[in-house]
């Protein structure tokens, strides 16, 4: 299986790239900075240097000529404003699915947040905000599409060491979940085609990944 994830030098998809490319599958990551290819090499992944702020879709649908799916992993990031949630977390992942019905690639993943239900509440700070805002109009931009979709919802993530147990379902409340779960997680759901379409909240728990993505609660 040949996947493309936007977002490769991110944590959770450096870690899904060494989980790939460890059972057999080609790996690519869409980065931003030419400075992060070394560390995608490293995890076994093949870097393309691609601002998805500042690209078109016949250039991105270029990159992901016989892919087989495509995961959105990227972010904003820590310190960026609310301009760059709309640019990057919601027209990003726009983008990248616009790209991927292009190239004739069905399959995508989103990576999104728990919490984006519900709006924000007095207080809440801005960006916070914005993000929460960006990533609902993700998703509801992806369900709106052609597309074998799944979107993923994890909760806090920590960079704990995985467990290889979580609880999966449309409604998890809350919890922590750690990016190494999430990496395995994602992966799982490659091979899972009947989870297209679904809206999945990630936590830890007591349920094998393999089981879980087999038969999510709720």
């Amino acid at each position: 299986m040949r996947v493309v994830i936007a977002g490769g030098h991110g944590k959770i998809a450096l870690l899904l790239e060494r989980h790939l490319t460890d059972r057999g599958d080609t790996a690519v990551g869409l980065i931003r900075n030419p400075d992060q290819a070394d560390a995608l090499r490293a995890a076994g992944a093949t870097p393309i240097v691609c601002d998805l702020e500042h690209t078109d879709v016949g250039t991105l649908a270029g990159h992901l000529a016989d892919a087989d799916a495509v995961i959105f992993a990227a972010g904003a990031g820590p310190g960026s404003g609310t301009a760059r949630k709309d640019t990057v977390d919601r027209a990003a992942a726009a983008l990248l699915a616009d790209a991927a019905t292009r190239a004739g690639v069905h399959r995508y993943l989103l990576v999104s947040s728990m919490g984006v239900d519900d709006p924000p509440t007095a207080g809440t700070d801005d960006v916070w905000a914005a993000y929460l805002r960006a990533k609902r109009a993700a998703e509801d931009d992806l369900r709106a599409r052609d597309l074998a979709w799944t979107v993923l919802r994890p909760g806090r993530l920590t960079d704990d060491a995985p467990t290889g147990q979580v609880t999966l379902t449309r409604h998890a409340g809350s919890g922590a979940i750690s990016r190494a779960d999430v990496a395995h997680v994602l992966a799982a759901l490659l091979d899972t085609p009947h989870t297209a379409g679904a809206t999945l909240e990630l936590v830890g728990g007591s349920t094998p990944i393999t089981d879980a993505v087999q038969h999510p609660q709720g």
